[in-house]
């Protein structure tokens, strides 16, 4: 040690020194944190797992966390697999992944059920010992549920099987059942085993709309231990309404109302949606709204047909109000040079005809009461007093706008974790595979810097000291990124929303992509990109979301030689038939990669009472000959510099450049 430092680095550092021995007194405080940290390096890295696009899915994105994308399956398989059948292995895990309603099942079907407590309570040790080994105690015991911590603790570091414990052990047990504590202990260790089973959750965007839950996810999230997102485009559209852009509230409800989803709005976020509904029942009387029901599920019991009738008319009379309410921000924004997206001016009413740069295209429909010819983006007085009614909502709406700080604290547009870059549509580029320039409020900027400034707008819409013109931008550009040309969140050529509703030429329909998805299995674009980013490491890759990859034709999710994963396998049952899965979890554990690929959930009722589970496949996207230590990831690194600084300490305290205090040792790590 005395060789390693010299006084003149010591004394540079001093500042940072005396600001550790605060909570590192002493010498035998450093040397035990020393010693404690360098053995942290050598554990295996946490499992890690990643989601994109579970658009509003709650029940599927709760099952997969609760049952590890399947690893908690396989774990019980690993250590039961000689001693049960199928049948009883898949009963353990449904217990494991919904005990508190499993147990009240078992409990009308079961005939000695302290027999199956004592029985039950031994296998669920057994896991949690296997998926809290690659933890430290301290970590484990920060998850343990403070009533039963002691005794989980206990049980959790000693055998049934030494014979010297044995009867330690076995009592501990006898004990839970006899006082009647059998049904909380379970529930308690079952949900510590989740919680075991994903060290860090990745959200790659679009947490939001068409699934009837998106405010259920957030409710999980909010409460999860280790998470993260990248915020999508359906993400930025919610965020943007609840800052009050009234395009970014007409196309949320527009979509709401395109799923049926109402129970997002009214039972999610306490939205009042009764005076659209008047307005679109006056105003659309006479109206069929053929083309405006919602998209259901073939099996949906939920809307009779009254409902359904009243869900078009608001469909079709939020659709009309968001195109004149985004010619007006068109007209506002002309840097954003989207004149091409006023669409109104072009139908001619009395031919019933879309006559647009010399051709003319037949209309599906034509019925536009609130449409003046002369003036067709101006809203009606009943419209304008309307939007101001659905703009109040979405500003006082507590949980929406809860729900949008967590998306803040723990989001942003991209991030970088243990060599992957994840984001979650593009980052935008010219057609030789360079970065391209984009203008945001006069500034140009380009790949992360542009990634960076985007992140810094967004948050700028809800910071108080923001000023007024800049707030006005930051507002207006949560819309931009829900369809502009250049966001990295959209990146097409058009969003052709009125040409899918109103023109029967599909070819009119088309969004052709930007240059980002016809480069990106090219594997020196990857590589591009990924320097851009500063991304390290000899296994590095990007992990998107946002395209539905079609694994019923034959798409690969894996491109540009595995440098890229692009992980949207339609979670929402409205992709189900396109994608022809039901959604990908990227997991990434100390042996490398593997892509799961899940097949539809059925329910979690299904799963309680039956014991069904996702059926899942996996697919090895890359192993590694050596097991990923603690060592070689982010968080290495940060443990390492904090070694580096003990190590200044212990020197500084050993030659008397700090002095030492007898105040309790409180852990560095």
């Amino acid at each position: 040690m005395t060789n390693a430092y010299s006084i003149s680095k010591i004394r540079s550092d001093m500042r940072i020194l005396e600001l550790l021995s605060q909570t590192v007194p002493n010498i035998g405080a450093a040397c035990s944190e020393i010693i404690n940290l360098e053995a942290i390096l050598n554990l295996p890295k946490g499992t890690e797992h990643f989601l994109a696009d579970i658009h509003g899915e709650y029940e599927a994105f709760q099952h997969i966390l609760k049952n590890a994308s399947g690893n908690i399956k396989r774990k019980v398989s690993e250590i039961f697999g000689d001693s049960m059948d199928e049948t009883e292995i898949r009963e353990l895990c449904s217990l494991i992944y919904y005990p508190e309603q499993k147990l009240q099942y078992i409990k009308n079907s079961e005939t000695n059920l302290d027999e199956y407590y004592s029985k039950t309570l031994h296998h669920l040790v057994s896991i949690c010992q296997s998926v809290s080994s690659k933890y430290t105690r301290s970590k484990v015991r920060k998850s343990l549920p403070r009533e039963f911590a002691y005794i989980i603790e206990e049980l959790l570091h000693e055998s049934p099987q030494d014979y010297n414990k044995q009867a330690y052990f076995n009592r501990i047990v006898e004990t839970i059942v006899a006082i009647g504590r059998a049904n909380e202990f379970i529930c308690a260790i079952c949900n510590l085993i989740q919680r075991l089973s994903i060290d860090q959750l990745h959200i790659l965007g679009d947490i939001f709309d068409r699934g009837p839950g998106a405010h259920i996810i957030m409710d999980t999230l909010c409460n999860y231990h280790n998470f993260d997102i990248q915020w999508g485009n359906h993400d930025a559209l919610w965020m943007g309404a609840a800052a009050g852009n009234d395009c970014c509230i007409a196309n949320v409800l527009r979509l709401s109302l395109r799923y049926g989803n109402m129970a997002t709005l009214e039972d999610g976020y306490g939205i009042n949606l009764v005076p659209l509904a008047t307005f679109a029942m006056e105003t659309y009387a006479d109206d069929p709204c053929h083309f405006f029901g919602p998209q259901l599920d073939e099996n949906d019991k939920s809307h009779n047909m009254k409902t359904r009738r009243l869900i078009a008319q608001m469909h079709k009379a939020i659709s009309v109000i968001q195109f004149k309410l985004e010619a007006a921000m068109i007209d506002s924004r002309p840097e954003w040079n989207m004149q091409e997206r006023k669409q109104l001016e072009y139908i001619d009413f009395e031919r019933k005809l879309f006559v647009r740069d010399g051709k003319e295209y037949t209309m599906r429909e034509c019925y536009f009461p609130t449409i003046d010819p002369q003036s067709p983006y101006k809203l009606t007085p009943e419209e304008q007093e309307l939007v101001k009614k659905l703009h109040h909502s979405f500003r006082v709406s507590d949980k929406l706008n809860k729900h949008v700080q967590c998306l803040f604290s723990h989001g942003g547009m991209y991030g970088i974790f243990n060599s992957n870059l994840l984001f979650h549509a593009s980052v935008p580029l010219n057609e030789d595979g360079t970065l391209k320039e984009v203008d945001i409020n006069g500034e140009k900027v380009k790949g992360r810097a542009l990634l960076d400034k985007i992140g810094m707008v967004l948050r700028s819409a809800f910071n108080s000291d923001t000023a007024a013109t800049d707030k006005r931008f930051a507002i207006d550009y949560f819309w931009y990124l829900w369809c502009g040309t250049d966001s990295p969140l959209f990146d097409k050529s058009k969003m052709t929303t009125f040409e899918r509703y109103f023109l029967e030429d599909k070819s009119t329909h088309t969004e052709e992509k930007g240059y980002y998805y016809k480069l990106r299995d090219n594997e020196s674009v990857c590589d591009m990109l990924l320097d851009e980013f500063g991304v390290k490491g000899e296994h590095r890759h990007i992990i998107n979301g946002h395209v539905p990859v079609r694994v019923g034709r034959g798409e690969n999710p894996i491109k540009a030689n595995g440098k890229l994963m692009v992980i949207d396998g339609g979670f929402a049952k409205a992709y189900h038939n396109t994608t022809g899965i039901a959604g990908y979890t990227l997991v990434f554990h100390s042996r490398g990669f593997q892509l799961v690929q899940h097949e539809p959930f059925t329910s979690a009722e299904e799963a309680i009472k039956n014991g069904t589970d996702i059926v899942s496949s996996t697919q090895i996207v890359e192993l590694s000959s050596q097991r990923m230590m603690v060592r070689d990831t982010d968080k290495g690194v940060k443990i390492i510099g904090q070694i580096e600084e003990l190590k200044e300490l212990l020197y500084a305290y050993r030659h008397g450049l700090i002095k030492e205090s007898t105040k309790n040792k409180f852990r560095y790590y």
